[in-house]
Parts: structure tokens; C-alpha cells; sequence
């Protein structure tokens, strides 16, 4: 990523929040003319599945799964996770290193190599 290049956000959002949480953020980055998709993970914000339809992290990060699956092959995202979104963007590297730029943890759980999603949520 050069200065000045215009980039694709993905924002994820943390526990007990929705897309919405990003509303300032969003704003700022279109007007500097940037790409934003911003998600509800599900059973969040207005994502219509319940909290009891989730069995796993990998039903949770579904629609993040999917939206990166939609991406065009050679799109690469900056792709930034706040809070529990830490997980979400963790997982989303692991199964699309070629479609992210680069990943962004802002206050974010960050599981890795040596501590593992199960510790961090410990």
C-alpha cells in the first residue's frame, strides 16, 4: 500500500455491537475516498440469526466467510477487527492471506501461533 492509494476497509465489529458502531469511521474513510464494507456478524446489529442458531466461532464469522469469498480474486482488503472482531479477522487470515493487504486490531483479542483462541477467551 503506497500513500495516497485508495483502499477497500473491511470493518469488523466487537461483542455487543453491530456494523453500526463503525457509522464515524465510515464516514471518514468514503470522504477521503476510500472502499468501506462494514458487517454484522451474525446474531449481531441486524443480522437475522439468533444467538441459539450458533454452535461455533465459524457460525459467528460467517458472513464475514462469505462476503470474502464474494471478493474478485485479485482484491487484496484492509481488513481491520476491533475487540472480539480480533478473532474474526484472525480466522479471515488464516483462510484469504492472498485477498488482505493488511489486518488491523484496534483493542482486539489477537489469538496467534502460541496463544490460541481458546486461552484468549480464558
Amino acid at each position: 500500500m503506497e500513500k495516497g492509494d485508495k483502499n477497500h476497509f473491511v470493518l469488523v465489529h466487537g461483542a455487543c455491537h453491530g456494523a453500526w458502531c463503525w457509522y464515524k469511521v465510515v464516514t471518514i474513510l468514503r470522504s477521503e475516498g476510500h472502499k468501506v464494507s462494514v458487517l454484522d456478524m451474525a446474531a449481531s446489529g441486524i443480522n437475522p440469526k439468533h444467538v441459539d442458531d450458533l454452535n461455533s466461532m465459524a457460525d459467528y464469522n460467517e458472513p464475514l466467510m462469505e462476503f470474502m469469498n464474494s471478493l474478485p480474486q485479485q482484491e487484496r482488503v484492509v481488513l481491520v477487527g476491533h475487540s472480539m472482531g480480533g478473532i474474526n479477522i484472525a480466522l479471515t487470515m488464516e483462510k484469504f492471506p492472498q485477498k488482505i493487504a493488511v489486518a488491523v486490531f484496534v483493542s482486539a483479542s489477537m489469538p496467534g501461533p502460541d496463544l490460541n483462541l481458546v486461552a484468549v477467551t480464558q
